[in-house]
């Protein structure tokens, strides 16, 4: 195909078909949307920039707020990590082993299919010894050796709370706002409300663990657009020689003509839009121009050979391995350089129904010291101050033995009441604990932290209302805390 045909705009004439059968209704339809966005085009102009988008301005005149973040990363432990075994100390526990949970713990609270049918609900303390460290005195599981030298860059949350009893709902709902899929999730609501800060590279990247125990599986939906436009989709990055998927080009193909080509099907796409002002068309034509941006800017993220042996060194004895969670922490960090808005981490293996103690052990070996590395990493880049970090799971751990029970042996179930996790960097309390639970770490007593209200603080650290970050779809206004949500704004700095 020669370069002098690449002018030659494609016309009504070369695809008649496209604007055949437009009736009445159809017309109407059309037109009334077009004055409908030119109307919201006049309302918002005043606040958005010379040649934004509709969507740039729409973001422009909502209410702002100063971001503490300029970017998150999400580690996210697909399973349920104990709390007993991490961060949620309960000395008492010691001199109850075996005997019944008591009624006044429980308060009739539901029990998962696992459970329900125990004949008794043996209490169960953690093999593990705790320690306090830093000057905040934080207690911090023996399992956890790295993480307890950062702690005091954490702001640790012992009393997070979810209504999700079983995985697949509780991580939907971590993830999307709804235990049902089809929501957008955070990352593809970041990236619809602030967009990309570099135009080489998604806003929204998934990095899963290749040497995690696969005990419960991870979907797509989870980090999927929903009824956002799909230029908003997290975008998954894997090992191997294919990090993206259909990026690279077939065999035996230079890709010489490739932007020529491209180029030819932008013009097809802007034929198909113009009778049909559908927002998928203009969503497609920036996938593809991304993608094939992303032919040369991935191979060079990708790319660890210029890391330093002491980097590898910090993130620990598996960073050398693609695809494992110390080398997915370094890519992370390698993201977030980039100025990638949201970078998720899934690493799973923490469903521990049976023989937690040596489960739990190996888990924490894997993603101890990578994510103290992360942290120490970020820090003296200068990064911390302006990067969100999350770490945990969809839900807790019971205080009770699910089968077998032994000092050396026993099991937890899920438990959505109470649970662990932390947060670091951009604006949040560095070497703090939030919330209590009771004894058991049954109950929460003190300052409770709903997924919603997680949420919210998150959008709210990025400079979003999490209220006024809606989107309109089959006649409903969305957002991703719903009708709820509520900044935690005691963890705030």
């Amino acid at each position: 195909m020669g370069h002098h045909h690449a002018e030659k705009r494609l016309g009504a004439e070369d695809l008649k078909g496209l604007y055949q059968n437009i009736d009445r209704r159809n017309f109407l339809n059309k037109t009334a949307m077009g004055m409908g966005a030119v109307a919201l085009q006049q309302l918002i102009a005043p606040f958005g920039a010379s040649g934004a988008t509709l969507e740039e301005q729409v973001m422009t005149a909502l209410p702002s707020i100063a971001p503490k973040a300029k970017r998150v990363v999400f580690l996210f432990m697909a399973g349920g990590p104990s709390q007993f075994e991490t961060f949620d100390y309960k000395p008492k526990l010691r001199d109850l082993f075996g005997s019944e949970l008591p009624d006044s713990v429980r308060k009739g609270q539901r029990l998962t299919g696992m459970s329900a049918n125990q004949s008794s609900l043996p209490v169960v303390p953690s093999l593990y010894d705790f320690k306090q460290h830093g000057k905040s005195g934080t207690w911090v599981s023996e399992l956890l050796p790295y993480t307890s030298q950062v702690v005091d860059e954490l702001c640790v949350i012992k009393s997070m709370y979810t209504e999700q009893i079983n995985h697949d709902p509780a991580i939907t709902f971590f993830q999307t706002g709804h235990q049902l899929p089809g929501r957008p999730s955070i990352g593809s609501w970041l990236s619809y409300g602030l967009g990309s800060e570099n135009k080489n590279l998604p806003a929204f990247i998934v990095l899963i663990s290749k040497n995690a125990s696969k005990d419960q599986p991870l979907y797509a939906r989870l980090w999927g657009n929903g009824f956002l436009p799909s230029e908003h989709q997290g975008v998954q990055f894997r090992a191997g020689k294919d990090p993206v998927l259909f990026l690279k080009d077939p065999e035996g193909y230079d890709g010489a003509d490739r932007k020529e080509m491209l180029g030819y099907l932008q013009q097809l796409n802007e034929v198909q839009n113009e009778p049909w002002s559908d927002p998928e068309i203009n969503a497609r034509i920036s996938q593809y121009e991304m993608a094939y941006r992303m032919q040369t800017s991935v191979p060079e993220v990708l790319d660890t050979s210029d890391e330093s042996k002491e980097v590898f060194d910090l993130y620990g004895p598996d960073s050398r391995e693609n695809g494992s969670y110390a080398a997915n922490c370094i890519l992370a960090r390698k993201l977030l350089e980039k100025d990638v808005r949201f970078v998720q981490l899934y690493h799973q293996g923490w469903d521990n129904h049976g023989n937690l103690p040596q489960n739990i052990r190996h888990q924490c070996s894997q993603i101890d010291q990578p994510t103290a590395a992360l942290i120490t990493d970020l820090k003296r880049r200068g990064m911390l101050e302006d990067t969100l970090v999350v770490w945990g799971g969809e839900f807790g751990r019971t205080v009770y033995s699910q089968g077998k029970l032994s000092k050396n042996e026993y099991g937890r179930d899920h438990h959505p009441r109470c649970f662990s996790m932390w947060m670091a960097g951009a604006g949040v309390k560095a070497g703090h604990s939030h919330g209590q639970t009771d004894d058991f770490s049954y109950n929460i007593i003190k300052d409770p932290v709903h997924v919603h209200d997680m949420q919210a603080t998150m959008l709210h650290l990025m400079g979003i209302d999490h209220e006024q970050l809606v989107y309109k779809f089959q006649g409903r206004r969305f957002r991703l805390t719903d009708v709820h949500g509520n900044v935690i704004k005691s963890i705030l700095g």
